[in-house]
């Protein structure tokens, strides 16, 4: 398959609660550790930039990130296991990085999972440096995970 996203299968929409069951099982699928849907409700609330990726009949990968003072955080991307490598979690990202530009952010933050190579590598070929880590971050088998601290800065003209 090839990682080229497309679009005319493809639309970005805003995340509703009406969404949220399928949003679950996604993130049940696509993690060992998901979030909740109580997290997901929350993040609608108060109001986060939460965004649905739609594929033909159903969401296939969703975003949320949160946005104020000039920075953004990256929060949540996610697409379906059976939909990955069709360049979906790009779409979703350069999707996030516009919401982020219009915003008024300058900077884009994100955590990532150290053993999660696939989403490492998407993020430094999108322009994310290496920052920073977070102790014992996530939750994982045996104790904790660290985080890896990724940042781009966003250029208004890109």
């Amino acid at each position: 398959m090839s990682a080229v996203p497309r679009p005319f299968l493809t639309r970005v929409r805003p995340m509703q609660e009406a969404d949220l069951d399928e949003v679950i099982a996604i993130e049940g699928a696509a993690y060992e550790f998901p979030w909740t849907q109580g997290i997901f409700r929350d993040c609608l609330r108060v109001g986060y930039a939460c965004w649905t990726l739609e594929g033909r009949w159903r969401p296939d990968g969703y975003g949320v990130m949160s946005a104020a003072i000039g920075e953004a955080h990256i929060l949540n991307v996610c697409v379906r296991p059976e939909e990955r490598r069709q360049g979906y979690g790009r779409q979703i990202l350069h999707f996030l990085l516009d919401e982020a530009r219009r915003h008024g952010a300058q900077t884009v933050f994100l955590e990532v999972r150290p053993s999660n190579a696939a989403a490492i590598a998407l993020y430094r070929t999108e322009n994310f440096s290496e920052v920073g880590y977070r102790r014992g971050y996530y939750p994982a088998r045996v104790g904790r995970e660290d985080a890896l601290i990724f940042a781009r800065p966003l250029d208004a003209g890109e």
